[in-house]
């Protein structure tokens, strides 16, 4: 693993960023299909003026690398949609901690998919991660938003781990900043009928009501964190990331109780203890390195 004294940084800068992506979810009156096409194309243009300065390609030109590209895109949507409608149910708190089980689906399936070695540490570390969503759960009743926020989270964490993994395949030969245009403007097209085919008027009604908040999430999240996100790809394994982004819930948490008045309550404290020791452990593992 390639680990200047810029990588380690640079990844932490990115997952403090994206950490503000719950609080400006569940203050938005938007709906989350609607706001995930307003923040690819608020990202998709702002990545277009960086792409043009800096000189570099906006597009891939191997047919195959496209594909896969489209196809984590999808997760990558997928993922969205479904971790706003898991905020939308639950908490930032609870939303944020559901779908950062995705290291123990990560550290699973990455080995599997790009047939490098596991690392029982790793798959350790993942699984006291997963072990701290039970926490989060008031009973197993779907019928409880509580318990059906946590479910869509990690259905949105098993299409994360997913997206990032096939994105690591091809960051190594690409520039991240590309690949993340290419994503953004992906979804940019695919979301585009929840705009075009429903009441236009009430459409821009909403996003000038949240327009701050979607600029914000379009530009700072977006087109800055996760393109960072993206670019720490060519210097850490998915596994390592993944785990050092469980960072994102315990900053996201806090952000929830200085804006929203949300307060983690009983158990989630548990829960979030149990993700900071794996965070804590990865963290200077990774720093050694």
């Amino acid at each position: 693993m390639n680990l200047s004294k810029s990588h380690f940084p640079q990844l932490i800068l990115a997952i403090i960023v994206m950490s503000t992506s719950g609080v400006l979810a569940r203050a938005m009156n938007i709906s989350p299909e609607l706001a995930i096409w307003v923040r690819c194309v608020i990202a998709g243009l702002a990545l277009w003026v960086v792409l043009k300065f800096l000189k570099l390609p906006l597009w891939i030109k191997e047919p195959k690398a496209r594909m896969i590209v489209l196809y984590s895109a999808i997760l990558f949507g997928l993922h969205w949609v479904t971790y706003f409608y898991a905020l939308h149910y639950s908490s930032v708190a609870i939303g944020m901690l559901s779908l950062f089980t995705y290291p123990v689906f990560t550290a699973i399936l990455e080995p599997i998919i790009i047939k490098s070695k596991p690392k029982l540490i790793d798959i350790g570390l993942s699984f006291v991660a997963f072990f701290g969503v039970f926490f989060l759960v008031p009973d197993f009743d779907l019928t409880n938003d509580v318990t059906l926020g946590v479910v869509i989270g990690v259905v949105s964490a098993i299409a994360y781990s997913l997206r990032n993994i096939l994105l690591k395949l091809h960051v190594q030969n690409h520039s991240g900043i590309t690949l993340m245009f290419m994503q953004v403007v992906g979804l940019s097209v695919l979301l585009s009928p929840v705009f075009l085919l429903g009441d236009v008027t009430f459409q821009l009604d909403m996003i000038i009501v949240d327009w701050w908040k979607l600029l914000t999430l379009g530009l700072f999240t977006t087109a800055l964190g996760h393109t960072l996100f993206v670019v720490s790809f060519k210097n850490f394994s998915i596994t390592v990331i993944s785990i050092l982004s469980t960072l994102t819930p315990l900053i996201g948490i806090g952000l929830g109780y200085l804006f929203l008045d949300e307060l983690p309550q009983g158990n989630v404290w548990i829960g979030g203890c149990l993700i900071s020791v794996a965070v804590l452990v990865e963290s200077i593992k990774s720093v050694k390195k």
